[in-house]
């Protein structure tokens, strides 16, 4: 499996299924007018969280892809989705709304990405519905999102074996938001070295400690 990230919460996932074919999965494409270069995408299965500029840029991504942005449960090409409704803030989605966050589960691994998540903790209901999960991609650039420190909370609830930190401020960036360092100094990490993307099986995740890791966008 490989996964690369694109800046803001837009990832390509890249998975075989259980015939050991590929499948590449597009996650919250953005628009230009975020400020960051929209790249060339092709994509078999494309998820969109909720419809804000910056996840939904469908006409981004090449190929005629299976489209999903709205909760339940899904088997496309062998890869196996939920979608499961959680709020965009934390005043009921009465700011900013819904968002569903996917769960993605392929070659004995299971993604989770928390879309724009606002909530100050997830529900029993929420937590249940995702189950167990080996990496959790989480929103850290609060204003629109948990913050830092927020995040650190979901985290605990989740207990992830990997954390992708999305959606804070990088270069270019026309979108307010908070810096990636408030992040790592919440996780206790001094430093993290930026990778260009993961790669990795299931025999390979870590047993006991969270690791955290950082992508460069892409």
């Amino acid at each position: 499996m490989q996964i690369i990230w694109h800046g803001q919460s837009f990832f390509e996932v890249l998975a075989k299924n259980e015939n050991q074919e590929s499948v590449k999965i597009a996650i919250d494409p953005f628009s230009e007018t975020i400020g960051l270069r929209v790249p060339k995408v092709e994509a078999n299965i494309l998820l969109c969280s909720h419809q804000h500029y910056d996840h939904n840029n469908k006409k981004a991504i090449l190929g005629n892809p299976f489209l999903i942005e709205e909760p339940g449960e899904y088997e496309v090409k062998g890869i196996y989705i939920k979608g499961i409704n959680a709020f965009h803030d934390d005043s009921q989605g009465k700011e900013r709304g819904l968002v569903t966050m996917f769960t993605i589960e392929a070659e004995n691994i299971k993604i989770c990405h928390l879309s724009d998540f606002g909530q100050k903790e997830l529900t029993a209901t929420q937590l249940e519905s995702l189950g167990d999960i080996d990496i959790l991609m989480v929103p850290v650039g609060g204003i629109y999102t948990i913050s830092a420190r927020e995040a650190l909370g979901v985290i605990s609830q989740i207990e992830p074996k990997i954390v992708i930190p999305m959606h804070y401020s990088i270069p270019r960036l026309k979108i307010k938001l908070d810096s990636l360092d408030k992040f790592l100094k919440v996780m206790g990490r001094d430093s993290v070295v930026p990778e260009k993307k993961l790669k990795l099986k299931a025999d390979n995740l870590p047993r006991e400690e969270l690791e955290v890791i950082v992508l460069q966008p892409l």
